[in-house]
């Protein structure tokens, strides 16, 4: 049994119905349902009893411990965190409190519970951290893209408390012996992202008729990782890497921005068409966010060369799957635009226009 946090989210129910389409090994599933997290992500799962949802916070040390003592996972996969750049601009304080003191409060947790166990049971036990790229900061264009080695300079205050999280986790390894891995991804997208971000948002944004609002002069370049290849590699971390150890998952697609809409337009025309015109019509440049990191990239050699994964979606089959799952599944974009989420599109990009 593993315990998966945050598994509600976008990459953690990938991750979540991923490990299920696999394996019958059963998964606790530790949700808040914050805004982003949505059970209708898992709904192929009602009924299933190797899935057992907990809706719960990650700074509740007291149902940490039960969860831990109950079930006695084998592991724990740590997604649950704040993690939108624009949101941690807004409200910074929720982003120290999920991202550092939960994490906090996680390996305490999981350290007091790995301290009880023995022999093969002990030597089994890890305690996988999924972080971010955003970690290492900005690169410019002629820089080699980021290793594990890279120092961290993060410039937000989301991916700065990413940052304190992974040191905390590397912390409580080399203090206390917990058996850790950490990932440092790259861009996510895929289905079940929830549409404020870059790609889903031009999606529903294309469909509606509305503005596709670009920051800046939409040249930021970020490498793209299509989701269900980071479930790939977080299972292969998982299995083999070596403890301590960080290793950076990237899907070798540096993309700028608007290329990125660009593409998103070029298949909704193809796959639903407009007859207004082309959905490029709708780009709109709006005033740059700050801090806004210029340019991402992850050098993902060591987890290939160590554990044997690269990504199976080049940027073209990934971009393809993840427009055509939105066009049919129009149902869950609809229940996620809650009044909440309306306010939020609107606060964030009112000032910008």
């Amino acid at each position: 049994m593993i315990l998966v946090t945050g598994g509600a989210g976008f990459i953690g129910s990938n991750f979540v119905l991923d490990w299920l389409a696999q394996s019958d090994e059963p998964v606790i599933n530790l949700d808040a349902l914050t805004y982003a997290g949505n059970l209708r992500n898992l709904v192929s799962l009602e009924g299933d009893a190797r899935h057992v949802f907990v809706k719960g916070d990650i700074c509740d040390r007291a149902l940490i411990d039960q969860l831990l003592t109950t079930h006695r996972p084998r592991a724990i996969v740590h997604f649950a965190a704040e993690s939108h750049v624009d949101r941690s601009i807004h409200g910074p304080g929720e982003f120290i409190k999920t991202n550092v003191e939960g994490t906090f409060t996680l390996l305490e947790a999981a350290r007091a519970f790995w301290n009880t166990l023995q022999g093969d049971e002990k030597t089994a036990f890890r305690f996988h951290h999924v972080s971010t790229d955003e970690v290492y900061g900005s690169l410019k264009p002629t820089d080699p893209p980021f290793a594990e080695t890279n120092p961290f300079e993060p410039n937000s205050p989301y991916s700065a408390s990413k940052a304190a999280s992974d040191h905390l986790v590397r912390a409580w390894h080399h203090t206390y012996g917990l058996p850790v891995v950490t990932t440092n991804c790259s861009n996510n997208y895929g289905p079940y992202h929830f549409p404020e971000k870059l790609i889903p948002l031009m999606i529903v944004n294309a469909l509606a008729g509305k503005p596709l609002p670009v920051y800046g002069d939409g040249q930021q370049i970020r490498d793209w990782l299509y989701v269900k290849d980071h479930c790939s590699a977080i299972r292969a971390v998982l299995a083999g890497g070596r403890l301590g150890e960080t290793y950076n998952i990237g899907g070798w697609n540096e993309k700028a921005n608007i290329d990125i809409v660009k593409t998103v337009c070029a298949l909704l025309d193809e796959l639903k068409p407009d007859a207004a015109g082309p959905y490029s019509r709708l780009i709109t440049y709006v005033t740059d966010r700050p801090g806004h990191d210029r340019r991402y990239a992850i050098d993902a050699r060591k987890v290939e060369r160590e554990l044997g994964w690269r990504p199976a979606e080049t940027f073209e089959t990934g971009i393809r799957k993840t427009v055509e799952w939105y066009l049919a599944n129009a149902e869950w974009v609809a229940e996620v635009q809650s009044g909440a989420y309306k306010d939020w599109v609107s606060t964030n990009y009112a000032a910008r226009s």
